[in-house]
Order: structure tokens, then C-alpha cells, then sequence
């Protein structure tokens, strides 16, 4: 085999480039509001949520190039994935099998899908912090005392933390989403090989049993 755990090293090098790329932009200090003593723990939580999901997207990537270099060589291990498939469909009618291919394509989809609803989470956190930043950004507002000089630069420095707030929050959550989504679909495309290997396995261990 020639690309063993090729999945693995495309998913390591994408993250890789894209750590290097949020490094730089930290030296540059791109990212300095993002530690506003405001909203850093809203930023940091959304930062923890973003490695849980990249994580648990790594542990994935990794066990179905595993289960993947089993199909590949056709041999699976008889506890992996694969394995307690084949041994499912061996002898089984086309019709059993058939039943067994869509319940292991659903299962396959199940373990990866909650990857995509933690991405989605980045958003919804992100969008979070802009209504959190809009609220502090209006609270200064007081139209009784607008009118008065004194006043007007209190009520701008409230505007511009509270918009501050809004708007790092939003760009966090939306470039996390979007790294994360990109690994995500990295992700995808090794269940879909996997699935499509083992059940042509399957098919073709059933055919000649």
C-alpha cells in the first residue's frame, strides 16, 4: 500500500498551515482585542469549544484511515469497523446485505456528524457575543443626557468596547467555524471512502461465498 494513512497527513498538514497562519497573526497583533478584559472569557470558551471539536475530529480521522489500510489490504481487523461488517455479510442473502450496507453507512455517518454540530456551535457562539457586544454598546446610550458635552465621550468609548465585543466575537467564532469545517470535511471524504470500500468488500466476499 502506497498512501497508508494518507487521510492522516492531509489532515496534519491542512491544520498545520492553518495553526502557523493564527500564529503569525498573533505575533502581527491581529488578534491583540481578542483579550479585551471584557469578553476574553467569551472568546477563550469559544476557542475551548473550537479544540474539543478539532480533537475529537482528529480521533476520527485517525481511526478511519485505521479501519480504511484494514479494508485496503482486505484484511480488516475481526473487532475494527469493518471487520464485525464483513462478518455480518458473510453468507448473508443480497437483500440481508443490502439492510446491513445502509445500517453501516448510518453508522458511519452518526460518528462523524457530531463534528459539523460542534462547528455549528462556533457560529451560534459567535453571534452570542455579538448581541452581548450590542447590548453593551447601547447601554451607554442615555438620550436625556446625549445632549450634553461632558457626556458624549463616555458614551462613544461604551459604543466602541461594546461594538469591539461584537464584532472579535463574530470573527472568532467565524474563522474557527470555518477551519473546523474544512477539517470536517476532510473527515467526510475518509467515512465515505471507508464506507465505499467495505461494502464493495462485502459485495465481493458475498458474491464468490
Amino acid at each position: 500500500m502506497q498512501h497508508r494513512y494518507l487521510l492522516v497527513v492531509r489532515f496534519a498538514l491542512i491544520n498545520t498551515v492553518a495553526a502557523a497562519l493564527l500564529a503569525a497573526a498573533w505575533l502581527q497583533g491581529w488578534l491583540s482585542g481578542l483579550m479585551n478584559e471584557r469578553f476574553w472569557e467569551l472568546s477563550a470558551l469559544i476557542f475551548l469549544v473550537f479544540l474539543y471539536g478539532l480533537g475529537l475530529c482528529a480521533e476520527r480521522v485517525w481511526r478511519h484511515s485505521v479501519e480504511l489500510n484494514g479494508v485496503k489490504t482486505g484484511a480488516p481487523a475481526p473487532d475494527s469497523w469493518a471487520g464485525r461488517y464483513l462478518a455480518d455479510v458473510a453468507g448473508a442473502s443480497p437483500e440481508s446485505r443490502a439492510l446491513l450496507a445502509d445500517g453501516f453507512r448510518l453508522k458511519i455517518t452518526n460518528r462523524v456528524a457530531i463534528v459539523r454540530h460542534i462547528a455549528n456551535a462556533l457560529v451560534f457562539l459567535g453571534l452570542i457575543g455579538t448581541v452581548i457586544g450590542f447590548i453593551i454598546a447601547l447601554s451607554g446610550v442615555d438620550p436625556e443626557t446625549a445632549g450634553k458635552a461632558e457626556n458624549v465621550a463616555a458614551m462613544v468609548a461604551t459604543l466602541i468596547s461594546g461594538m469591539s465585543v461584537a464584532l472579535y466575537t463574530t470573527l472568532t467564532g467565524a474563522i474557527l467555524y470555518t477551519w473546523l469545517t474544512i477539517s470536517y470535511r476532510m473527515l467526510v471524504t475518509g467515512a465515505v471512502d471507508l464506507i465505499t470500500a467495505t461494502v464493495e468488500l462485502g459485495e465481493a466476499r458475498g458474491r464468490t461465498g
